[in-house]
């Protein structure tokens, strides 16, 4: 058998990871070993950040808001309560970037705000009407089983007649039989497989004629 050798599957593995460590003091840079400590320490410390630096920029933020507030008279918390009531649909930073580029603005806005403390009334929020689902008669869904060729016969049913009124809806496509189940609620109809609901709709009497 032929030699295997690895050494170039190694040395890739390590340059990716020296790669990863370039820049780092000392041999945390150059020694593999020292570098991929090093790098793993500082994926988890760069995951954990990624986070902990959207809580730093929301504090900011909030401090430049409650900043201008209280310049105009208001507190922050009414401030965002105000603006609720009021419906305006913009987040904290952009408050805080009015706040610091557009004081004009910002004031307008707490205005806006104290009003609709003071006049809750005046800024109802829009009601959304609920979507209503109409549900099809069966007569309808009946109507389209019979021009699809299905029929009901008249119970009860011989052995061979059942039989063979199984074989004939073997035929037609399982979102046929469904739709047909559904309207004659057949329990778990959605979920019955093919063979199931062939055996339940001809013991109800239906059967396919082409």
């Amino acid at each position: 058998m032929a030699r295997v050798k690895g050494g170039i599957v190694t040395r890739k593995r390590r340059k990716k990871i020296l790669k990863l460590a370039e820049g780092y003091f000392g041999s945390k840079h150059t020694l593999y070993r020292t570098a991929r400590e090093q790098v793993m320490h500082s994926l988890m410390y760069a995951y954990r950040d990624r986070r902990q630096n959207k809580r730093n920029f929301r504090r900011l933020w909030i401090s430049r808001i409650n900043a201008a507030a209280v310049a105009n008279g208001f507190k922050y918390s009414k401030l965002v309560h105000g603006l609720s009531l009021a419906n305006v649909q913009l987040n904290r930073k952009v408050l805080a970037d009015l706040a610091v580029s557009e004081p004009a603005l910002f004031t307008s806005y707490v205005e806006l705000a104290k009003d609709a403390v003071a006049n809750p009334n005046k800024y109802s929020k829009p009601v959304v009407a609920a979507k209503v689902v109409e549900k099809a008669p069966k007569a309808a869904a009946k109507v389209e089983v019979a021009q699809k060729g299905m029929v009901k016969q008249s119970l009860p049913l011989t052995a061979e007649a059942l039989k063979d009124a199984e074989a004939s809806l073997s035929a037609l496509l399982v979102a046929d039989l469904k739709q047909v189940a559904v309207t004659e609620e057949i329990a778990n109809a959605k979920s019955l497989k093919k063979a199931e609901l062939v055996q339940a709709l001809a013991q109800l009497g239906y059967k396919f004629v082409a």
